[in-house]
């Protein structure tokens, strides 16, 4: 049996001789940060901690940016943000047990959004690992099993050998479809102990491509080819794969009215004439979803909030494209296609056959005057106003990150994300307190524009360290904080759900605007009529800034229950 092997990386003449002769004072985590490096690797996160400090050590003599924060959950968050905003792999250092434990809520959220994270954690000395109980610090039996669940793999390190294919093997997990979080652990002694192994300087840890299958492709395409009303479900899949364009070109082929997912906000123009937006927690939107005789639903596993919390009962056919192939159908029965949403949106876009339907920009305007007009006949004209003067505020290429507050909730459904993968939320996971850690990943990955996170002051209080972080850095991150003195959306269910008063729900929090100012941020308090020019300016201004806004916000009435 013949190899091709031409596609094998080559050393120079200088990496050979190099290799031969290697530097020494080296240790585990130089391979490490070499493999890192090798993989093209720029940038890692994380606070430091005693069981990764071969790593932290290694950095030093690197090439690679350190953004430090406080808190292991908020570092994952902003590990997240950036692997979102780049579509590349986002490092972040921890430590072991309590470190390690700390970064679970944010690898959760990076799940469920698909955000290639690779996660290298410390482990106590090899001799402790497999459960022996020697007492060591932050010692767990099964460090690893806590992380299974979440993350899409798993590679525990016992030699320092092990560390450049264990590392790019995550790699390569973490950017293959579906992206997501990736688990290293490495021991404290090897990290530490020198090496005497050459300097890691070629890798390959390229993904395998995830095509649709071409008979399942060839009858979608006839399903929406001959379809009557088909309409278009886009998920954050779509986000994820750069596939706005091609689902935008698949729409108006076929004439397709198209709602986008809280998860794939920005996939498709808010203003186009096919564009149900978001409303999707609104039962009349439900009601023309239902009414498709076929429906595409691309990258979205039609989860609790994309079906108006599982109210949807569609009467038509379903063709599914999702990347999990644990969400393909897990809801309805459907044409499953196990694929990328943007090589699958591809062959679709060559298959189908065009179709004109000259009434479909008239039956979407007429469903969003449907949905205009249950709204306003709610007393909710501050929520609109504050939501528009976000809008008018915020550059249109500025990336924006919600934690889960109300008025990311109004977000989800009414705000113009205006370009693809400029909105981001906590909704895949619904942890508090991503906002502003998120916020301070996509300013590490693009320092030259203003970036916007948007808490509430229960969530605020979950990140509130990180002002410490924006401040070392002086990162162009602008941070709304929404006061109202509650956690108003677990006031609002508590309440609704149990007739009473709420419990627990009632906050004490801190003068934002004197706290922010005590580290150095620049920082206003601002009011529902002047938020547009004082949020304008503190993004337009160089370097952090906090901008408070005392307002007590309210949900629009839910259509689900």
């Amino acid at each position: 049996m013949s190899h091709d092997h031409d596609d094998r990386p080559r050393l120079t003449a200088a990496q050979a001789e190099a290799a031969l002769d290697p530097p020494s004072g080296r240790t585990g985590g130089d391979l490490v940060v070499e493999t890192l490096q090798g993989l093209g690797a720029t940038t890692v996160f994380g606070p430091p901690g005693q069981h990764a400090l071969g790593m932290c050590d290694a950095l030093g003599r690197s090439s690679l940016s350190y953004v430090g924060l406080r808190v292991e959950n908020n570092a994952g968050f902003a590990a997240d943000a950036y692997g979102r905003i780049t579509g590349e792999v986002a490092t972040l250092l921890l430590s072991t047990g309590p470190g390690a434990l700390t970064s679970l809520a944010a690898l959760q959220e990076a799940a469920a959004a698909s955000a290639p994270v690779l996660a290298i954690s410390g482990q106590v000395p090899t001799a402790g690992l497999g459960g022996g109980r020697h007492g060591y610090l932050h010692e767990l039996r099964d460090q690893q099993a806590s992380f299974r669940d979440i993350v899409k793999s798993v590679h525990t390190v016992r030699t320092a050998s092990q560390i450049p294919s264990a590392v790019a093997a995550a790699w390569e997990s973490a950017l293959t479809a579906p992206h997501g979080p990736v688990w290293v652990e490495i021991p404290q002694d090897v990290l530490r102990a020198e090496t005497a192994l050459p300097v890691v300087s070629a890798l390959d840890a390229t993904p395998r491509e995830l095509y649709p299958r071409p008979e399942l492709t060839l009858v979608a395409a006839h399903l929406l080819s001959h379809a009557e009303r088909p309409a278009i479900i886009a998920g954050g899949g779509v986000v994820r794969s750069d596939a706005a364009g091609k689902l935008r070109a698949l729409a108006e082929k076929i004439d397709a009215p198209v709602v986008t997912t809280f998860g794939g906000k920005g996939a498709f123009p808010w203003e186009h004439p096919l564009s149900l937006r978001s409303w999707l927690e609104d039962r009349h939107t439900t009601d023309f979803l239902e009414s498709a005789d076929v429906l595409l639903v691309v990258g979205s596993g039609l989860g609790e909030l994309s079906s108006n919390h599982h109210t949807f009962a569609p009467r038509g056919r379903i063709v599914q494209i999702e990347a999990d192939a644990g969400k393909l159908e897990s809801n309805h029965p459907a044409l499953g296609i196990h694929s990328d949403a943007r090589e699958a949106l591809a062959d679709l876009l060559d298959a189908v056959e065009p179709r004109e339907d000259d009434t479909a920009p008239e039956r979407v305007r007429a469903l969003l005057d449907q949905v205009h007009e249950r709204i306003a006949a709610q007393d909710l004209t501050l929520e609109q106003q504050v939501l528009a003067s976000v809008r008018e505020a915020l550059p249109d290429t500025s990336p924006s990150f919600w934690d889960m507050t109300i008025l990311a909730y109004w977000a989800w459904s009414a705000f113009d994300a205006r370009h693809p993968n400029t909105m981001h939320s906590a909704q895949g996971a619904g942890g508090l307190g991503y906002g502003f850690p998120a916020a301070i990943g996509a300013a590490a990955a693009d320092p030259t524009k203003p970036v916007l996170a948007v808490s509430g002051d229960g969530g605020a209080m979950y990140s509130i360290a990180e002002l410490a972080t924006v401040r070392r850095y002086d990162l162009p991150v602008t941070w709304l904080i929404v006061d109202d003195g509650t956690h108003g959306t677990l006031r609002d269910h508590r309440t609704g759900a149990f007739g009473a008063a709420a419990t627990a729900t009632e906050l004490t929090r801190p003068d934002f605007v004197a706290l922010a100012e005590s580290f150095g941020v620049p920082a206003l308090r601002t009011t529902p009529q002047t938020l547009a020019a004082d949020l304008g300016k503190a993004l337009a201004a160089p370097g952090p800034s906090v901008v408070v806004l005392p307002a007590l916000l309210k949900m629009f009435e839910p259509t689900h229950l």
